[in-house]
């Protein structure tokens, strides 16, 4: 900077007024003033989405979160498997608001009411939305996206046996909501846990049905 100082006092008229430049010494500032503004034009800005990061976390399997997502529901998630009750107070201590259940009340180890108490102890919301890929119900991605895009619920927590289920749920989202590509969409949802080729067909068929023909 001192020698740019050196050359506007070189090419300064004495006959002019101090704040007055000589023209080729105020061609060089411009030029200067140009040249920094196509510098901070060219730096990068962010174009994807932050990446899905693993996690350990007491008494969650497979835990993974996302921050600083762009899209519907928020900018901070949890993903994650089997979770036991005692993982509620961590979640709340991690600054999440609500949990989404998506096991069966019937599977093994699930024992929904005993989550849903941990919960509520810990001031979490809780939602149970059951989803079997295989016999699905029919509102279940209503009912899903339906918590996830409610402001009083986020951040939100979703978990199910090993994250294959949310994979696919959060496939959805991420395509129907966010405007996805499918591809795009299935490589953070592996990433989530997404694993099996039934709850990818059922994602897939959900984004894209194949109409019904007529005999």
């Amino acid at each position: 900077m001192r020698g740019f100082g050196a050359i506007i006092r070189r090419f300064s008229s004495p006959r002019d007024s101090p704040r007055r430049l000589h023209p080729f010494a105020a061609a060089i500032f411009c030029g200067l003033l140009i040249g920094l503004g196509a510098a901070s034009a060219l730096e990068p800005t962010p174009s994807v989405d932050p990446a899905v990061k693993k996690s350990e976390a007491p008494g969650i399997k497979n835990y993974s979160l996302l921050e600083g997502s762009r899209g519907y529901g928020g900018a901070r998630f949890g993903f994650g498997g089997a979770t036991e009750p005692s993982a509620m107070a961590f979640l709340k201590k991690q600054g999440f608001a609500s949990v989404i259940n998506l096991r069966a009340a019937t599977e093994e180890g699930a024992d929904v009411e005993a989550g849903r108490a941990a919960a509520l102890q810990a001031k979490l919301a809780y939602f149970h939305i059951p989803f079997d890929p295989a016999h699905p119900d029919p509102d279940v991605v209503e009912k899903f996206l339906a918590v996830l895009g409610a402001p009083a619920n986020q951040p939100v927590f979703i978990h199910c046996k090993s994250g294959n289920r949310v994979g696919s749920l959060w496939m959805i989202k991420r395509v129907l909501k966010d405007g996805w590509t499918i591809d795009k969409a299935r490589e953070e949802a592996v990433a989530i846990g997404l694993a099996t080729p039934q709850a990818e067909k059922f994602a897939l068929d959900t984004i894209a049905p194949v109409p019904t023909v007529r005999k």
